[in-house]
């Protein structure tokens, strides 16, 4: 039998939280309401809601299967992700971020083989 979008994520929460409780606390919701959804289905929470654990969980939005390295999505989302932090931050916080990254880029250990 397939399993529910709402049982993927409660296993996924518990698989990679521990807690259903530690993981609400983790994205700001209520405790109660990610109960309730888990139990009665996810289909009535807030769509940026479900993208944002999708995106904590390493879950593909669409079908909830687990992004993998490599995937192009996966890649996608990562990049996103990276991206949004980034911009956050400050110009001097920027230069530094770049810095970090072009020290790491000489590294062979983090670099990528092409």
């Amino acid at each position: 039998m397939k399993q529910s979008k709402a049982e993927i994520l409660k296993e996924e929460i518990l698989t990679q939280y521990r807690s259903v409780r530690r993981f609400a606390a983790e994205m700001g919701i209520p405790y109660s309401t990610l109960v309730t959804a888990l139990e009665r289905g996810i289909e009535g929470m807030a769509y940026d809601t479900v993208i944002r654990m999708c995106d904590t969980l390493s879950l593909n939005p669409v079908d909830f299967s687990r992004l993998e390295e490599g995937n192009e999505l996966s890649a996608q989302l990562s990049t996103k992700r990276v991206m949004e932090k980034y911009n956050r931050l400050n110009r001097t916080g920027r230069r530094k971020i770049m810095e970090f990254m072009d020290d790491y880029a000489k590294i062979p250990e983090y670099v990528e083989e092409e």
